[in-house]
């Protein structure tokens, strides 16, 4: 296999479904030894057997709660038994609890920023010193442009995430003279399956999500007139994992058609 991971060992959390699939399928394609891991254990199986499928090099699955510290250091584990290192850390696991911030409860509040921030702080925490010892690591945050924008119910989302862009710049400041660098993703509007469903309708999905907004009418701002999809999204993953990124450290990149601009 070619391509610019090959030999390079690559953490997908949060990986069953969605855009950390999507991440994980890309970097595969490109040779890399992958992990993914999730909550969801049946989904990890049906992403493992599918990435074999399409002659993924090696593919291991672990199933960990990542918001705590001794997750993430079984993760680890893992992943040094399985491939010997780490060269690359995608940090998708996340998942907000998306409400009003006025109905939010404590437990709400506690499930999005566990979800969403600590399981990339303690990734980052235990993953940095095996990064540290090889003089080499390349950290992917996966953030959120409703950070910038505000977004219906998203405050308590936008918490977890804004904390994600600062650990982010923090890192990188820290640790780039290490090897190691750390940048964001920070999609605005992504096409998942969630997201098509209510753009198609389905009320099963609009209950669920409730986002008071609908997402046709978002699209309208949008210069571009849509939504970025998965794979475009594991794409800048991708780039900023790779060694043509070597340079990028410290970065916040948003992909969302122009719908908010530096």
């Amino acid at each position: 296999m070619t391509g610019r991971f090959v030999g390079r060992s690559a953490v997908v959390t949060g990986s069953a479904g969605g855009i950390g699939l999507a991440i994980a399928e890309r970097l595969a394609s490109e040779g890399a030894h992958i992990v993914v891991t999730d909550v969801n254990g049946a989904g990890l199986e049906t992403v493992a057997a599918n990435l074999k499928d399409k002659g993924a090099a090696a593919v291991t699955t672990f199933v960990t709660d990542l918001s705590t510290e001794e997750g993430a250091k079984a993760l680890l584990a893992h992943t040094l038994a399985a491939h010997g290192k780490v060269d690359i850390l995608v940090n998708n696991a996340g998942g907000g609890v998306i409400l009003p911030f006025l109905e939010h409860t404590p437990d709400t509040l506690r499930k999005t920023i566990d979800r969403n921030l600590w399981t990339t702080l303690w990734c980052c925490r235990v993953f940095l010193p095996a990064m540290i010892e090889r003089k080499f690591g390349r950290i992917v945050n996966i953030s959120a442009d409703s950070v910038h924008t505000g977004t219906y119910s998203h405050a308590g989302y936008n918490a977890a995430k804004g904390g994600v862009n600062g650990l982010t710049t923090g890192l990188a400041f820290e640790f780039g003279k290490q090897g190691i660098t750390v940048n964001a993703v920070s999609p605005g509007g992504v096409m998942t399956p969630d997201l098509r469903k209510l753009i198609d309708g389905d009320a099963a999905t609009a209950a669920k999500v409730k986002l008071n907004v609908d997402p046709r009418v978002v699209m309208e701002t949008i210069p571009t007139r849509r939504f970025a999809e998965m794979h475009e999204v594991a794409a800048l993953a991708a780039f900023l994992a790779s060694d043509d990124a070597a340079a990028i450290n410290g970065q916040v990149y948003s992909i969302n058609g122009g719908q908010w601009m530096l």
